[in-house]
């Protein structure tokens, strides 16, 4: 098996420990590599690496073009080996090599945006001059903020580590990230092209562990002052309870039980294959699946017999094959999550119309593979309807009208995505205006650009990634006042405290 090490300060190490743990290929269930596992001391030292990387200047102290040039190298590297990190990523994940060569190529197109962000957003600004109470010049000027810590989740490897680190590096931070310890290899692997693109030293560590040891260390430790998290809302609370013992800045791009509204004037041959494409995609294993989709009562038995029978169609298969359109779930512990959440349906009463089971792949016996499953007859107030299942399960809910629609919609304790679909954009835009969630696709699902900002509403997180906006997430704001007069007798408030002396 192969063997992998900790990125820490430009080289590859092992665990102060000397521990290690197994990564599963979830199309076999059986270990592929093995894994440096790090500890809090091993967190330290990558934490004091990006720190004297951070305070010496070697990245933050570089003009913005280039940083600008690193990235797109570290880029122009990704492109040149995206058959390898597509491969390793299906490997350690489940993911179809469909959805890894995407993958590869959005991680690919999130450095090369960051890069040309920061060439293009200016550092200061000058702001409106004044004369009220004196003559003055101000400025604001965007400072980086210094060590961020970015702790990833197993369903988007590689994506979510160039989503933490893009911004971070392009702003003039320095960076520890924690990948998940069921799929760290991608992230580890991302350490080597780093190197070789010429980013220096200590800008970037890469430290796959545990929760409660690894990932808690670098929420906790007083040198690091950005925390980036995208994961469960469960840990996302710990997070933001963890980081308040130094006040340090947090984004959580959190849980998701997105909506789907399929109207009465939509057209369904565009809708269905959208609602399927948000929920079986990556088996569902996405944050912002469609995993709720709200049907107008009159479309609704034709929709769900529709469903169904395109449903039982999806090759689940192992997912190095091209064939593939739907691989394993990530994990055996997944795995189980997935089932318990079909019996917990299937006792509050609704009612199973497909799926449900394991799917058995042919030489992939010992396989985490499970149908598409598709749950009708569901109450809004169900489990299955309000909690985060995380896996290929469909609960197909009817409506009235646009308003009842948008209700149930809303009756979520999240607000990370949402669709509508519907032939008349003005009636879909006046939906979407009503859906209390981050964002919404019109007749379309899953389309994120690092163009455009992404974020929850409610308990689908804080702050913003993407976009002008979850760029700015990577900075200080520094507002400087220049005084023009520089005439004592003119700065009449200061008599307040400290009348000028007399002559």
């Amino acid at each position: 098996m192969a063997d992998y090490k900790l990125f820490i300060n430009g080289e590859f190490v092992a665990a102060a420990d000397g521990k290690e743990f197994e990564t599963i290929d979830p199309s076999t269930g059986e270990p592929f590599a093995t894994v440096a596992q790090a500890n809090k001391a091993d967190v330290d030292k990558a934490v004091a690496a990006a720190r004297a990387a951070f305070d010496d200047g070697r990245w933050s102290g570089l003009r913005p073009e280039k940083r600008a040039a690193a990235l797109n190298a570290l880029a122009g590297l990704l492109k040149e080996h995206a058959a390898e990190f597509a491969e390793l990523e299906s490997r350690d994940s489940g993911g179809t090599i469909r959805k890894t060569k995407g993958d590869v190529g959005g991680a690919t197109f999130t450095f090369r945006t960051l890069a040309d962000m920061a060439v293009k957003v200016p550092t200061e600004q000058v702001m409106e001059r004044t004369v009220m109470p004196g003559p003055s010049l101000n400025y604001v000027k965007r400072e980086p903020l210094g060590v961020c810590g970015g702790i990833i989740p197993w369903n988007f490897p590689l994506l979510m580590a160039a989503w933490k680190l893009a911004p971070a590096l392009a702003a003039g931070n320095t960076a520890v990230l924690k990948p998940s310890e069921i799929t760290p290899l991608t992230a580890l692997k991302l350490g080597e092209l780093v190197k070789e693109a010429g980013i220096p030293d200590g800008v970037v560590n890469v430290v796959p562990g545990l929760g409660p040891s690894a990932g808690e260390a670098l929420v906790t430790s007083n040198d690091v002052d950005k925390i980036a998290f995208t994961g469960s809302t469960a840990v996302g609370r710990r997070i933001l309870q963890l980081a308040s013992g130094n006040i340090k800045k947090v984004t959580l791009e959190l849980g998701g039980k997105s909506a789907s509204i399929i109207l009465d004037d939509a057209d369904l041959s565009l809708a269905i294959d959208g609602a399927l494409y948000g929920i079986f995609y990556n088996s569902g294993q996405v944050c912002n699946a469609g995993s709720r989709l709200l049907v107008h009562r009159s479309l609704h038995d034709d929709v769900v017999d529709r469903l169904v029978s395109r449903a039982e169609k999806i090759t689940i298969g192992p997912p190095l094959d091209k064939n593939t359109e739907m691989g394993p779930i990530v994990s055996k512990t997944q795995l189980g999550t997935v089932e318990r959440y079909v019996k917990i349906g299937q006792e509050e009463g609704a009612k199973l119309v497909t799926g449900g089971e394991r799917a058995q792949v042919a030489g992939h016996e010992g396989g985490y593979f499970f149908q598409p499953t598709i749950f009708t007859g569901v109450e809004s107030t169900m489990r299955i309807a309000q909690e985060e299942i995380f896996g290929p399960v469909l609960v197909v809910i009817p409506f009235d009208d646009d308003d009842d629609a948008v209700r149930i919609a809303n009756d979520s304790v999240y607000g990370l995505a949402g669709g509508v679909w519907s032939g008349d954009p003005a009636r879909a835009m006046a939906v979407a205006d009503r859906m209390r969630t981050g964002t919404v696709w019109i007749n379309d699902y899953h389309l994120i650009s690092n163009k455009y900002p992404f974020g929850g509403y409610k308990q689908s997180g804080l702050g913003r990634e993407h976009g002008m906006q979850g760029y700015l997430e990577y900075f200080e704001t520094k507002h400087v006042h220049v005084d023009l007069s520089r005439d004592r007798a003119k700065h009449r408030w200061f008599d307040v405290v400290v009348p000028p002396l007399e002559k």
